[in-house]
């Protein structure tokens, strides 16, 4: 990092800190998954519907934090790829559920050790301590307590 006196306040301030990780890390993952025709946001949908059994857009939208005309968008895209479908409910055929399909598995297998590759690349500096705790940390904080007034 530069020691021009105007990045010396920049790099004091860990908001700063955190915008440049962020794109940093969007950037390197992005590239990553480039080759398989997705973004990070559609890697964010494959891995939560990696964890549950089907999803409604609206769950996926208030669980990753997308507003729901992405998540219409991000879906399309994925199905468009055939890594996700949309299927009737089966607790209420009025609404439709998204699931990943086999494809959709093999993909989310090949692009977590992409992104595993890109993870050791950017904590290259940290050894496996700093690893986990700056991890531990990063939940904290992008997890908020639901009731703040519990403490968590």
């Amino acid at each position: 990092m530069s020691d021009a006196p105007w990045m010396r306040g920049l790099h004091a301030d860990t908001g700063y800190l955190l915008y440049r990780l962020g794109l940093r890390s969007g950037s390197l993952f992005n590239a990553s998954l480039e080759q398989h025709g997705l973004r990070l946001r559609h890697y964010a949908v494959l891995r939560y519907l990696s964890a549950v059994e089907g999803a409604r857009q609206r769950e996926l939208s208030d669980r990753l934090g997308y507003d729901p005309s992405a998540i219409v968008s991000l879906v399309d895209d994925l199905q468009r790829l055939d890594l996700a479908e949309r299927r009737p409910d089966p607790n209420d055929r009025r609404n439709r559920i998204v699931v990943l399909t086999k494809a959709g598995q093999r993909l989310l297998q090949e692009s977590e050790q992409d992104g595993a590759r890109v993870t050791d690349e950017l904590l290259a500096p940290l050894d496996a301590q700093e690893r986990r705790t700056l991890h531990r940390l990063l939940l904290r904080i992008a997890e908020p307590p639901e009731n703040p007034a519990d403490g968590g």
